[in-house]
């Protein structure tokens, strides 16, 4: 018995691998990844292709250039801003004024170099003025006034070489207290050898400043040699000049009325009544007052000289001040060089045939 043949497939039956499906049943989708992880993968792909595949909007001018990076604008691009004028010539005057200040601490070593140098030939010239050096040229000097109670040179020497050693050596008022003269009677009273004993600190505080003051000296000096050029020379140069006016002001004072002065000075470092000895003291017989005038004018002489050689020496001229020289002399040398060159006549000039 034959059977009908079937009009087709049923609607509902898959075909076989190289038929095509019934019209109106959409195809089957990819197979989906069995994992989470396989699905990620799939889905970043899908957005990856997507992104390739969409058109660029951005104009062509705006895109970067291939494998260029883009980079942040700097901090400092508000400064091509240019700032107000009066901000920029305030700047300026401030970086001129900055540039040209000198520090201050080679000013303050220059002015304590000017007040401590003559201070320091002062207590020089008071040394040189105590040694027996200047004792025995007084006693030997032409016109030096004698003593008139038999004190001869030669005892004056004796004597006056112990009082001047006692005003510089560490011995006690014993050292002129005990001093007997050839009579056996005691050389220096009470009063006298008190006196000396202050007169004796007087100086050995004079020395002993001017010890400390030179050593500051030498402090400072040696700082502006390594910190200020030229430093030293205007120091000793303002220091000379300070040194002038002071001794020329004393000397003025010492001619116009040497008693007064005499005494005032005594007044400023010793007590009232402490100081005053009758002509036949030994004091006043080894010291009269021409021995203090004479000191007092080589003290003066010996300041004055030192302070007018440093003067010169430390002169600010144009070379030690480093300045260039003036035009006119500039002109006039090269002038000179050129004439010396080119004008003066060789020696076959002068011997050239008339």
């Amino acid at each position: 018995m034959k059977t009908a043949p079937s009009a087709g497939p049923a609607s509902g039956a898959v075909p076989d691998g190289g038929a095509q499906p019934a019209r109106g049943v959409p195809p089957a989708g990819p197979a989906q990844p069995g994992t989470r992880a396989d699905r990620k993968a799939a889905e970043a792909a899908a957005a990856d292709s997507a992104a390739h595949a969409a058109p660029d909007s951005t104009p062509p001018a705006a895109r970067p250039a291939m494998g260029a990076h883009f980079r942040e604008p700097l901090p400092t691009s508000a400064l091509q801003i240019r700032p107000p004028r009066e901000d920029v010539e305030r700047r300026n005057a401030e970086r001129e004024q900055a540039a040209n200040a000198k520090p201050v601490l080679p000013r303050v070593m220059q002015v304590l170099l000017a007040v401590f140098y003559p201070v320091v030939l002062l207590v020089l010239a008071v040394r040189a003025v105590t040694s027996p050096l200047f004792l025995w040229a007084e006693y030997h000097r032409p016109g030096f006034p004698g003593d008139g109670y038999g004190f001869n040179a030669d005892d004056r020497m004796t004597y006056g070489s112990y009082a001047v050693d006692y005003l510089s050596n560490w011995s006690g008022p014993r050292y002129l207290g005990e001093l007997v003269n050839r009579s056996g009677e005691k050389l220096f009273q009470d009063g006298e050898v008190s006196h000396m004993a202050d007169v004796k600190l007087v100086i050995l505080s004079a020395f002993g400043a001017g010890a400390l003051v030179g050593l500051i000296c030498i402090a400072v000096i040696i700082y502006l040699r390594r910190r200020s050029t030229g430093g030293v020379r205007r120091g000793l140069f303002a220091g000379s000049i300070v040194t002038l006016t002071v001794i020329i002001g004393l000397g003025a004072l010492a001619v116009l009325g040497w008693e007064r002065f005499f005494t005032e000075f005594h007044r400023i470092f010793f007590a009232n009544g402490s100081w005053t000895f009758a002509l036949e003291d030994t004091l006043i017989r080894l010291f009269p007052g021409q021995f203090w005038i004479d000191a007092g004018i080589v003290i003066a002489a010996l300041v004055l000289l030192t302070a007018l050689v440093t003067l010169i020496l430390t002169w600010p001229t144009r070379r030690r001040r480093g300045l260039p020289k003036p035009a006119k002399k500039v002109k006039k040398d090269e002038a000179a060089d050129s004439e010396s060159r080119s004008g003066s006549p060789t020696g076959e000039d002068r011997l050239a045939p008339l």
